[in-house]
C-alpha cells in the first residue's frame, strides 16, 4: 500500500520533531547559558532536516496514491493533515526556515536575562530580525494560500481560524469586559496571606495537586522555567511553572494551567503517537483544556473545597504556623482565587481581565504583520493600550510590558488569540461536561477527578487532530464556538 509509505515518513518526521522539542525544552529549563549557540546551530540543522523531510515531493505522489486506497476514516484524516504539513512546507524555503529556527533561538535566550534586566535597547534588534523573518514566512504561505499574512500564522496555530472569525468574539467581549471589570473589582475581597512560602513546599503542593487531578508522573515532569509552559512529547510530557516566595497563588495556578495541557497530551490517541492526525488539534482546543482545568475548576468552590487542606498542610510551616481552616478554608482561599484586579502580567491575571491582556497582543502582533506597528514602536504602543484597557502604565517599565512574554521573542507571532479562544471554547466545554456527568461538581469537591478526565479523554483527547476545533465543539456541545456560555460563567461566579 501506498498509504504505508506515507504513514513511515510522517513517522520519521515526527520521531524528529519530538527531537526538536526534548532540545527546545531542555533549553528553557537545563541548558547552561554558555551553551546558547551550539543549542541554536543543532536546532536550525534539525529544522532543515524535517523541513527536507515535509517537503519531500514523493509525498505529493503518495498522497495521489492513498486516496484512491481503501482507507479508513482515521486513515485519511491523517492524510489530510500530511497534505496541509506538505503544502505549508513547500512554500517556504529551507533556508528561511533555518534562518528562522537560528533567529528565534538567538532572541529567546537573550530574552531570559534582557526581560530581568528591563533592558529593551539589547532585545530590540534582534526582534526586528525575528518579526522580519516571520514576515516573510508569512508572506510566503499566505502567496501559497491565498489568504492574507496574520491569517496564514493563525493557520498554523489554528487550523481554518482567520481574523475573521476572531474579531466578532473579541468585539463581544470588549463590548462588556470593560464595565464588568468594574463591577466585579467593587465585589472583589482584597485577602492576602503574606509569604514567605518557600519554593521547596510551593513545589510538594504542586505535585501533589497535579496527581491529585491525573497527571502521569511516570510519564513527564515538573520544573523550573522563566516563562511557564507545557512541552515535550505525548509520553514524555513535560511541564514547567516560576515561584514567587511572596505569593503561593501564582505557581498554584500555573501548575494547574500546564497540567490541563499535559493531560491533554498524555491522553492523546495511543495508536497515532508521532502520525499528524494524533496530535493535539488547534492551540485555541489545547488552551480549551488548560483554561478549563485552571479556570472552570480550579478556581471554584468545589475544587477550592478539596483543595484547602492540602494547601494548608503544604504550606503551613515555621513561618506560617498552622494554616488551619481560620486561616486558609475554603472560603477565604476562594476569595484570594478570585480576586479581580488589573494588573500588568498576563499569566497572573485573573480570568475576568485576562481576556484584554490578550486582545491587546493581538492589536499589537496584527499591526505588526501589516506594517502599521514597527518593533521600535511596540513600548509606547504598548503602553497607550495598558492604560486604554486597564488604566496602568508601562513606560519604562518593559519587564512588566511588552517584554513579558516569550511567545513574540521565539517567533509565536499569531499564537495570542488562542488563549482567549481558548477560554470560551473552555466554559463551553465544561458546561456540557456538567450535563453529562451526574454530580460532577461533588465529585470535584471529594477529590474524584476521574469523571471529568474520563469524559475529556473520551471527547476531546483521544480525537487527536482529526477535526477542526468548530467540528468537535458542534459534536460535544451542539453549537460552534460561542460566548454565552464564558459570558454565564462570569456573571454567575462574579456578579451573583
Amino acid at each position: 500500500m501506498t498509504y504505508a509509505r506515507l504513514h513511515e515518513s510522517a513517522r520519521k518526521l515526527g520521531e524528529l520533531n519530538n527531537a526538536l522539542a526534548m532540545l527546545m525544552w531542555d533549553e528553557a529549563v537545563m541548558m547552561p547559558a554558555g551553551s546558547g549557540n551550539g543549542r541554536g546551530e543543532t536546532l536550525a540543522t534539525l529544522a532543515g532536516m524535517a523541513h527536507d523531510l515535509s517537503s519531500d515531493p514523493s509525498i505529493e505522489d503518495w498522497i495521489d496514491a492513498s486516496l484512491n486506497e481503501s482507507l479508513d476514516a482515521w486513515q485519511r484524516a491523517n492524510v489530510d493533515q500530511i497534505r496541509r504539513a506538505y503544502i505549508a512546507a513547500k512554500a517556504v524555503p529551507k533556508d528561511l526556515v533555518v534562518a528562522i529556527s537560528k533567529a528565534t533561538s538567538k532572541t529567546e535566550q537573550c530574552w531570559r536575562t534582557a526581560r530581568a534586566e528591563n533592558d529593551w535597547r539589547t532585545i530590540e534588534p534582534l526582534l526586528e530580525e525575528v518579526v522580519g523573518l516571520t514576515i516573510q514566512r508569512a508572506d510566503a504561505l499566505a502567496q501559497m494560500s491565498n489568504v492574507t499574512p496574520y491569517d496564514a500564522l493563525l493557520d498554523e496555530y489554528e487550523p481554518g481560524l482567520k481574523q475573521s472569525s476572531i474579531d466578532p468574539v473579541f468585539d463581544d467581549l470588549a463590548s462588556f469586559l470593560p464595565a464588568f471589570v468594574d463591577d466585579a473589582i467593587a465585589r472583589s475581597s482584597e485577602i492576602a496571606i503574606p509569604g514567605p512560602f518557600p519554593v521547596a513546599a510551593q513545589e510538594r503542593l504542586g505535585r501533589e495537586l497535579m496527581s491529585a487531578v491525573g497527571f502521569d508522573f511516570e510519564r513527564g515532569r515538573l520544573d523550573v522555567s522563566h516563562h511557564p509552559f507545557c512541552g515535550g512529547i505525548a509520553d514524555d510530557t513535560r511541564i514547567t511553572t516560576r515561584y514567587n516566595e511572596d505569593d503561593f497563588l501564582e505557581s498554584m495556578f500555573a501548575v494547574l494551567h500546564e497540567t490541563g495541557h499535559a493531560l491533554y497530551q498524555q491522553g492523546l490517541p495511543d495508536a497515532w503517537r508521532g502520525q499528524p492526525v494524533g496530535a493535539a488539534g488547534g492551540m485555541a482546543l489545547h488552551e480549551s483544556q488548560s483554561l478549563l482545568m485552571e479556570m472552570q475548576v480550579c478556581r471554584g468552590d468545589d475544587f477550592l473545597r478539596f483543595a484547602a487542606p492540602i494547601v494548608s498542610r503544604a504550606l503551613g510551616g515555621d513561618s506560617h504556623g498552622d494554616l488551619g481552616a481560620d486561616r486558609l478554608g475554603a472560603d477565604r482561599l476562594g476569595a484570594m482565587a478570585r480576586r479581580v484586579r488589573r494588573g500588568f502580567i498576563r499569566v497572573d491575571a485573573d480570568e475576568v481581565t485576562y481576556p484584554l491582556h490578550v486582545i491587546l497582543r493581538y492589536q499589537l502582533e496584527t499591526a505588526l504583520l501589516s506594517g502599521d506597528l514597527q518593533v521600535g514602536d511596540i513600548p509606547t504602543a504598548w503602553h497607550d493600550k495598558m492604560v486604554d484597557f486597564l488604566g496602568l502604565s508601562t513606560e519604562g517599565n518593559f519587564h512588566d510590558g511588552c517584554m513579558q512574554d516569550v511567545h513574540w521573542f521565539a517567533g509565536l507571532i499569531g499564537y495570542f488569540p488562542t488563549y482567549t479562544l481558548g477560554a470560551v471554547a473552555a466554559a463551553q466545554l465544561f458546561a456540557a461536561a456538567r450535563a453529562a456527568i451526574d454530580g460532577l461538581g461533588q465529585r470535584i469537591g471529594d477529590g474524584d477527578f476521574e469523571p471529568l478526565v474520563g469524559w475529556l479523554r473520551d471527547n476531546v483527547h483521544s480525537e487527536g487532530r482529526r477535526f477542526t476545533t468548530n467540528e468537535l465543539l458542534e459534536r460535544v456541545t451542539g453549537r460552534p464556538l460561542e460566548t454565552k456560555d464564558f459570558r454565564a460563567h462570569l456573571e454567575a461566579r462574579y456578579l451573583s
